[in-house]
């Protein structure tokens, strides 16, 4: 939808106007790619520390990990430690949803850095989070002899000083801390991984520092819905990414509502979750009257423990209020949004955030991820004055988060986050214009061509191959009850870009829910098919009563000889179409046939 005001331009497909449209943007696209690309071969051409392999010591510190990882997080794994292998300094992307396993992958990339000898700096944006991580790494390396410590505003000077001297001195493995990182003061003995949690939290100036670290270090990136620009550089091949997409065992979507601010729906919400025994945070962000808002949260909810948090109480003030919270000896917590960045508290299962309106899109997700952390069923609330008070903006952005409220939505959340609002001033903000031109659609796909372009890759324009082929597939409610779950896992399945993917979320299905009914397998044969076919700009796979027609663009690799040979294997069931492709007589055979079939034509069509 256009903005307020703003009469859309529609131009006739295939026109002129459209083809100086998409001709003009497919110029600047490429300017701004040769600047990008600039950037980053500054940083490949680079030379950062080559790990060694994993030994028989890494396989115990897995070991120690008390849960299953899931097949996203071993994939993560896999792809970091693979860069760290790599001479070239690694600056990748871990985008997991809240409470999905990224620490986990952290810790053992951590154990790889200092196990080599290098030291680890983790850069978290609040106290808070610092001083959490600290005590989650104590535990996870409680096993292994390597000196953890951390940095912020809750120690003191002398205690800051005494960190300092044992960090320079190669005395600490690794150093958790926030801002407080990047001073002048601040200096390393043999770093070798940076981990940056949450980098949108960071200031300009930060941002900057962060940078300068950056130029000779492997760097890892975590955040469960990534600002559009760091995400938008991910998408365009100019960065890498992992994402993790599996939710945990057991885990279930929190139930997001939005609703007018109103006294009875706040003391019903709070009621219920205090009556099941559990906690509940309330989300006010301005500090100026949260002291007024907690007294109103009383009165409501008499017989709770009430506690305020907010980002200018004094250090011991804020973590003893926490700690109280931590520790169940307060009910519900009244605080801004200081909260919004990786607590883990598994029995606060209710979260009302006021004014929801003017959150943004990362920050509500993060803010909702703060419920939901166990196998308790949570709910959030997002309030707002009522809907012709606030933009359009805003209302899309609250739409988008009630309808992402599947699990593992974080990664679909931040693409929709990048639809909204564009991809951000990522050399310019004519970006978002050019976006406006042509569609987010079409500028990614441009984007992503023109950076192959100019790294020498081949690139031929992508065809999205139409499937007609008459048979039902589907993930059935007897095989996974849950929709939300069967809407993730459709989600992943139609993004998957190769076989192999394919193939792992078929054996993972097989893990999680016992043997696929005929019906599931049957989409991912599909899928694959499809896969197969789109590599071959192949246009349409058709079923005319059991006669398989097959149409191909007109810049397939497919060549006529190919075809030739396929008639000659095939003899007399496959013929030539007068409107272009070829036909393959199937009828009689069964599905299991006719797939192995389509695949043995399109691995023989492949074979160029």
């Amino acid at each position: 939808m256009p903005p307020e005001g703003v009469k859309a331009r529609i131009d006739k497909l295939g026109g002129r106007t459209w083809s100086r449209t998409k001709k003009r943007v497919k110029a600047k696209i490429k300017d701004m790619a040769e600047r990008l690309i600039k950037i980053y071969a500054r940083r490949t051409s680079a030379t950062g520390t080559t790990y060694s392999i994993d030994t028989e010591l890494h396989s115990e510190f897995d070991g120690f990990f008390p849960y299953e990882p899931t097949p996203d997080q071993l994939t993560s794994i896999r792809e970091i430690k693979s860069d760290m292998e790599n001479q070239l300094p690694m600056d990748r992307l871990l985008c997991g949803d809240v409470g999905y396993g990224k620490t986990e992958v952290v810790a053992r990339a951590c154990f790889k850095a200092v196990y080599d000898g290098r030291q680890v700096a983790i850069l978290v944006p609040t106290t808070i989070l610092a001083e959490q991580h600290y005590e989650n790494f104590v535990a996870r390396f409680s096993a292994f002899p390597i000196k953890i410590d951390f940095l912020s505003r809750f120690k003191t000077k002398a205690e800051q000083m005494q960190t300092l001297g044992a960090l320079a001195g190669g005395d600490v493995d690794i150093i958790i801390g926030t801002h407080r990182l990047l001073g002048k003061d601040v200096h390393y003995f043999n770093l070798g991984l940076l981990v940056v949690d949450e980098e949108h939290k960071f200031g300009v100036s930060h941002k900057e520092k962060i940078k300068a670290i950056k130029s000779h270090v492997d760097v890892l990136s975590l955040s469960a819905t990534p600002i559009p620009r760091t995400l938008h550089m991910a998408l365009s091949g100019i960065r890498s990414m992992s994402t993790i997409e599996t939710p945990p065992e057991d885990r279930m979507a929190v139930k997001t509502t939005l609703a007018r601010f109103g006294a009875d729906i706040i003391r019903d919400a709070l009621a219920r979750e205090l009556g099941r025994g559990g906690q509940a945070f309330f989300v006010h962000n301005r500090i100026k009257d949260i002291y007024q808002i907690g007294k109103f949260i009383q009165d409501l909810v008499l017989e709770a423990r009430i506690g305020v948090a907010h980002g200018q109480m004094k250090e011991k003030e804020l973590e003893q209020v926490m700690h109280r919270f931590f520790h169940r000896e307060i009910d519900i917590l009244v605080s801004t949004s200081i909260i919004g960045s990786g607590l883990d508290i598994p029995s606060a299962n209710t979260i009302i955030i006021n004014r929801a309106d003017r959150f943004g899109l990362a920050d509500l997700y993060q803010l909702r991820g703060r419920v939901g952390r166990s196998n308790v069923k949570a709910y959030a609330y997002l309030l707002i004055p009522g809907e012709d008070s606030i933009t359009e903006e805003a209302r899309k952005k609250l739409e988008a988060i009630q309808e992402m409220g599947y699990l593992g939505a974080g990664f679909r959340l931040a693409l929709k986050d990048l639809e909204i609002r564009g991809a951000g001033n990522m050399l310019g903000a004519q970006q978002s214009g050019h976006i406006e031109a042509i569609g987010f659609d079409l500028y990614m796909e441009m984007l992503e061509q023109a950076v192959s372009e100019l790294k020498g890759e081949k690139t031929a324009p992508k065809v999205e191959t139409e499937l007609d082929l008459n048979i039902t597939a589907l993930i059935s409610e007897d095989y996974i009850e849950s929709p939300e779950l069967r809407l993730s896992l459709y989600r992943k399945i139609a993004t998957a870009k190769k076989v192999e993917i394919l193939q792992k979320i078929l054996n993972e299905l097989r893990d999680r829910f016992g043997p696929p009914p005929e019906k599931t397998k049957r989409l991912i044969e599909i899928m694959q098919l499809k896969v197969m076919a789109s590599g071959l700009s192949i246009t349409k796979i058709q079923n005319v009563s059991g006669r398989y027609r097959i149409f191909f663009a007109d810049e397939t690799g497919v060549t006529p000889e190919l075809l030739f040979a396929l008639q000659k294997t095939r003899k007399g069931r496959v013929r030539f179409l007068p409107e272009g492709g070829i036909e393959i007589d199937m009828r009689g055979k069964k599905w299991a046939d006719v797939h192995d079939e389509l695949q043995d034509v399109l691995h023989e069509l492949a074979d160029n």
